[in-house]
């Protein structure tokens, strides 16, 4: 041993020689009486015993000789609780390994339970040994690893619906913080197990499922790579939990939902629980949605209820209150962009019932609210095209597809990530305008600008 490395030994071992004689100090004024004489004197013996086993034990972990440092760590752990965080590091360290190597169940499972108690009595003491540290550690995150474990080492005797609470309680212990993936992954696999017991748990596994996808892209947002591939394969993990469970698709969504949502038309918070679940899970052409958002606009309007009424009403053939509702979502969604695509949804639902002009009207209004919405000149271009006969004169007719790719060429400049497409359809559309011989009969020629008549109503120039 080098002297650096004995030197820092010796320091370690120092400290928690001392931090061992306060705990013991500290256990003996408060719970005995014996006279000052013999206080001392158990004082000193415990705090040396304590320190001889703190030296072995320790010595044994580097040496990766888990069960002989079990007894010596067994005896600190029991005698001086409050000797250091290290006691239940270490702890855990130890019967993590030891439930690992043992092979005979009795006795895996005195060290599962003694695992266990390690976690609760680190909490029952947390404040004290917070005091005594330089890193604190919080109830939330020792509830964390202590359900994992739970899980991990429980084994067959593993009960579901406490494993299940444990895991609960582990989340809510500290809302505010992103519990970590392993644990997320935990609440989808336990969650899956309770269902295969409990068909009634459908509706509540599929919310697990939500919220353990949600939280693991916000920790992802901010691990570093290497957390973030572990985070990558949890997801992975859950995704494949969720397809395997038999209610991953829309008809499934809506028979667990259909029934729910007439029981609580009038449960606001269930009613946009319901709402954003099949949104996330992308189940919006379903029965459900509708009366999910029907309700819940009833008793508080916003911008995402009037949209699923929108789309109900669209299913329904009822444009007129169809577009009602999509103006209504305009009017309540504060975000402009969120704006640009409700009145976007609107010129698509509008174009497929070849309402054109109308079509055109909200197109017009979502790049009034996005200049930069390609998508919207795409549609106005699709629109003209799918209507280019306005005049009794076949060749002026012709010259509608100018004014297509008049509206192509912008949607390739509002957004460039449009232009492969934009490029196939120029073509295909170019093939489709005027002959010079069909133009000089008319007196027009190349730079001529034309009026395109009919409800487009716009000017184009022939190319």
């Amino acid at each position: 041993m080098g002297f650096l490395h004995y030197y820092s030994y010796m320091t370690e071992i120092k400290r928690l020689v001392l931090a061992a004689m306060l705990a013991v100090f500290t256990a003996t004024v408060s719970g005995q009486t014996e006279t000052e004489d013999s206080l001392h004197s158990g004082q000193e013996e415990d705090s040396l015993q304590c320190a001889r086993n703190i030296g072995l034990y320790t010595k044994c972990i580097r040496a990766w000789d888990f069960q002989g440092a079990y007894s010596p760590w067994m005896y600190v752990f029991r005698n001086a609780p409050l000797a250091g965080t290290g006691i239940y590091t270490d702890g855990t360290k130890i019967l993590h390994a030891l439930i690992a190597d043992t092979k005979d169940e009795a006795q895996k499972r005195k060290y599962f339970n003694e695992l266990m108690d390690v976690y609760d009595k680190r909490i029952e003491h947390l404040d004290t040994l917070n005091a005594l540290s330089a890193d604190s550690m919080t109830a939330g995150r020792i509830l964390r690893e202590k359900a994992h474990d739970y899980v991990l080492f429980a084994g067959t005797e593993m009960d579901i619906d406490k494993a299940y609470d444990m895991i609960n309680e582990a989340m809510e212990a500290e809302e505010e913080t992103e519990p970590e993936y392993f644990l997320l992954q935990d609440l989808v696999n336990i969650s899956a197990q309770k269902l295969k017991n409990d068909d009634t748990h459908k509706e509540q596994f599929i919310w697990d499922y939500l919220t353990a996808s949600d939280r693991m892209a916000r920790l992802g947002k901010t691990a570093g790579e290497k957390e973030r591939q572990q985070i990558k394969i949890a997801k992975d993990n859950i995704d494949a939990r969720f397809v395997g469970s038999g209610v991953a698709n829309c008809e499934n969504i809506q028979t667990v939902y259909g029934a729910g949502i007439e029981k609580n038309r009038n449960n606001l918070e269930y009613l946009k629980r319901v709402i954003s679940a099949m949104q996330r899970l992308k189940c919006t052409s379903e029965d459900a949605y509708y009366a999910a958002c029907e309700a819940a606009h009833a008793m508080e309007p916003t911008a995402a209820t009037a949209l699923g009424c929108a789309y109900m009403y669209y299913r329904k053939d009822s444009i007129d209150q169809c577009l009602h509702f999509f103006d209504e979502s305009v009017r309540l969604e504060k975000d402009t962009l969120k704006k640009a695509d409700n009145c976007y949804n609107a010129a698509v639902a509008l174009y497929s019932r070849k309402q054109l002009s109308k079509a055109r009207e909200y197109a017009d209004r979502a790049l009034s609210f996005n200049g930069k919405y390609g998508k919207a000149y795409l549609l106005i271009a699709q629109m003209y095209a799918s209507s280019p006969n306005w005049s009794d004169e076949a060749t002026l007719n012709k010259c509608t597809y100018y004014a297509v790719i008049d509206k192509l060429q912008l949607a390739k400049s509002a957004d460039p990530g449009l232009s492969e497409e934009v490029q196939k359809l120029t073509a295909t559309y170019a093939a489709l305008t005027p002959k010079e011989e069909d133009l000089f009969f008319l007196g027009l020629k190349k730079g001529n600008v034309v009026s395109i008549g009919g409800w487009i109503n716009e000017k184009t120039t022939i190319r």
